[in-house]
């Protein structure tokens, strides 16, 4: 078990994110001894394992008692160490919205299929849950642009460096203009702390229905923020 976890460890510092079907990471999440050894491991290097569910895939992150001392400067504190500027985590705020919510909206409702629905099969199974290749959710960059460019900075600083970035950072996955969610995304932003304001507070009217195809002009990127740190967990 040793090499085992030496290997994992080894493997999440290097590649940043493995996927859960990954047979060292299905070992992680399923031997209990071995997880508990393997969060031993990272404890005592300032690190704990991020994993969620519906997520695709596992990361490692600082942990937060560690923060202050990994993140925190004499002059201002480190949100993050990879270099987003304001407007992009607000971009990434805004495609975790775009991408994430539709995504876990239909995961959730697979969950709590009613029993008759399964009863109805005559040799029923219980059915996994769909990955974010199987639902295909995606925004058109031109969508995207024409709803937000004036406040997340204009067409040009979108498509030259925000999503770019984002991309690079594993956040999202660009093809043939269209954005999908890349392997960093689903863990990146606390889903039991963000969803709740996006669908219930200042953002409620422009992602009630999860990409409106217009925006009120009083919106401002501000509101695209998370409210602190404990938001943004950024590997």
């Amino acid at each position: 078990m040793e090499t085992e976890l030496q290997t994992l460890v080894a493997r999440l510092c290097a590649h940043r994110v493995l996927p859960r079907t990954d047979a060292q990471v299905k070992r992680a999440l399923t031997d209990d001894l071995f997880y508990k050894a393997l969060a031993e491991r990272l404890t005592a290097c300032g690190l704990e394992l991020v994993e969620h569910p519906y997520a695709d895939n596992v990361c490692l992150r600082v942990r937060r008692d560690m923060e202050h001392a990994v993140f925190g400067g004499e002059d201002a504190w480190l949100s993050n160490n990879i270099g987003l500027k304001r407007d992009q985590v607000a971009l990434l705020v805004v495609l975790w919205a775009l991408l994430i919510l539709p995504k876990r909206s239909r995961q959730h409702d697979r969950r709590d299929a009613p029993d008759t629905q399964r009863q109805n099969e005559m040799f029923a199974v219980e059915k996994p849950l769909p990955t974010a290749s199987d639902i295909g959710i995606n925004v058109a960059e031109a969508t995207l642009i024409a709803d937000f460019g004036d406040r997340l900075g204009g067409k040009a600083r979108i498509k030259n460096f925000g999503l770019p970035m984002l991309s690079r950072l594993g956040f999202i996955e660009r093809r043939d203009g269209r954005i999908f969610e890349g392997p960093l995304l689903d863990l990146a932003l606390d889903y039991g702390r963000m969803a709740p304001r996006i669908l219930d507070g200042t953002l409620s009217e422009l992602f009630g229905g999860l990409a409106q195809p217009s925006v009120d002009e009083d919106t401002f990127n501000e509101e695209l923020l998370p409210e602190s740190e404990d938001d943004v967990q950024l590997p």
